[in-house]
């Protein structure tokens, strides 16, 4: 194992990306972007609802009750979906993840796990866990290998106020367990962190999950969307994160599992487990990113960060043969250029896309 350096504290410099060298042959068969990154990752958003109000992500005085959703019509069906993911597979695609909004409130979503756990592809979903205690044993008799669950704090009363619909803690555990006894693991527990607000639950959530087979990560605060409310004075730099919990159990660095895996791993000195940071803001790893996001009305989406996507829909239901819907995709990734994260500070953009139509 190589030892990782230590994550550096924001601000950072960015660095150039390393672009993979390729040959004329190489481009004629492999999707490749304009700085040498192949697709691997497909996320796919298929609903833009959530039962959450998430302060940082769906902020209720935005999301009321008002807000006009997606209309049922306007999402790709299940066959669609698949469709398209089969053309991703064959352009490289060895991992797709099922995102929303909350992907659990899209009617009969074990009718497109099945029908996605038929393809040589892995396929994983991330939840909030509302209602995974229900759903956790139907999703993995569909086909579905693991899930990732969002959890941003173990104190019931900070997390009702950051989900703010007053959901607890208690059955976002249970979902986690219902999870485990289908054997959807090793499961991802994600918290996002946000400096005076949930950064006092580091060291529960470390203490709860060691030794349990669970691999907690913790996200940075990050400026997606337009009205999150985002500012730096709230991100907790992740080496901080990792800094609090290596002062009570000790850690050591290890090795991604893949070019373009988000998260910085570690692992306890003393076998108890292993947690994971992703750092957008202090650490930007774009010049690995590897993800390419469907949207729950068939628009592609280059990047987390973008602020426009390219429609497959309407290619699609005009009747596209396969091999135009794959020169299209082959089109839009290999005219992709993103690196939002590294040119963050010169590159902000007035509007972007939302994370909980476009999936985190």
């Amino acid at each position: 194992m190589n030892a990782r350096p230590p994550i550096p504290i924001f601000p950072v410099a960015p660095s150039a990306p390393t672009a993979v060298a390729t040959t004329p042959d190489d481009l004629a068969h492999t999707a490749v972007d304009q700085l040498g990154r192949a697709v691997h990752d497909l996320r796919i958003s298929v609903t833009d609802r959530c039962n959450f109000r998430c302060t940082y992500c769906m902020p209720k005085d935005v999301f009321d009750r008002d807000h006009a959703f997606l209309p049922r019509n306007a999402l790709l069906s299940f066959e669609e979906i698949t469709r398209i993911a089969r053309l991703f597979v064959g352009q490289g695609v060895r991992k797709i993840r099922i995102t929303g909004g909350e992907p659990l409130l899209r009617k009969q979503l074990e009718r497109l796990i099945e029908q996605l756990a038929r393809l040589d592809v892995e396929v994983t979903l991330t939840t909030n866990g509302a209602l995974l205690a229900q759903k956790a044993r139907s999703l993995a008799d569909a086909g579905l290998r693991r899930v990732t669950v969002s959890l941003d704090a173990l104190d019931d009363a900070i997390f009702r106020r950051m989900n703010d619909v007053d959901f607890p803690v208690e059955r976002v555990l249970a979902g986690i367990a219902a999870a485990a006894d289908a054997g959807l693991g090793p499961i991802k527990v994600n918290c996002v962190v946000k400096r005076g607000t949930n950064d006092g639950e580091i060291l529960p959530l470390a203490r709860h999950f060691r030794g349990s087979g669970h691999i907690l990560r913790f996200i940075e605060f990050m400026d997606v969307g337009s009205h999150n409310g985002w500012n730096l004075n709230a991100v907790l730099p992740s080496g901080e994160v990792v800094n609090r919990i290596n002062a009570e159990f000790p850690l050591e660095a290890l090795d991604a599992n893949y070019t373009g895996e988000v998260a910085e791993r570690w692992r306890y000195r003393d076998g108890a487990g292993e947690v994971g940071v992703i750092s957008s803001v202090s650490h930007a790893f774009c010049r690995d990113c590897t993800r390419m996001r469907l949207s729950p009305e068939g628009q592609l989406f280059t990047c987390l960060f973008a602020d426009r996507g390219h429609d497959l829909r309407d290619l699609l239901r005009a009747g596209a043969d396969d091999s135009a819907l794959t020169a299209r995709i082959r089109q839009v990734w290999r005219g992709r250029d993103d690196r939002y994260s590294e040119l963050r500070g010169e590159a902000s953009r007035a509007a972007k896309v939302e994370m909980s139509y476009i999936g985190g």
